[in-house]
């Protein structure tokens, strides 16, 4: 199960199979801003305060984590956000 964006799960100890990693929106300099933020209330289910933080992050530091869990929860989150249009990237949580 992964981790709502911005939350972290309770501290519990990490096995290898189990190490967290992380989905990654990359800035790009054709999608709009606007749909950034709905893709993220549709897909995450965010409340549109914190679409739109996520979506400035990108925006200012040229990518943001948005969501957190285990890798095939991260690839599916990955590939959902292709089938939007937009730039993301699955990386082990450091």
């Amino acid at each position: 199960m992964r981790s709502a964006p911005g939350e972290f799960a309770a501290a519990r100890p990490v096995s290898v199979e189990s190490t967290p990693w992380v989905t990654v929106v990359h800035n790009d300099p054709v999608t709009l801003m606007n749909y950034v933020v709905w893709v993220f209330e549709d897909y995450f289910h965010l409340p549109t305060a914190r679409a739109q933080d996520l979506m400035m992050e990108i925006h200012t530091r040229g990518r943001a984590v948005v969501s957190r869990g285990a890798r095939e929860a991260m690839e599916t989150d990955a590939h959902a956000l292709h089938v939007y249009g937009l730039w993301a990237t699955i990386e082990e949580e450091q």
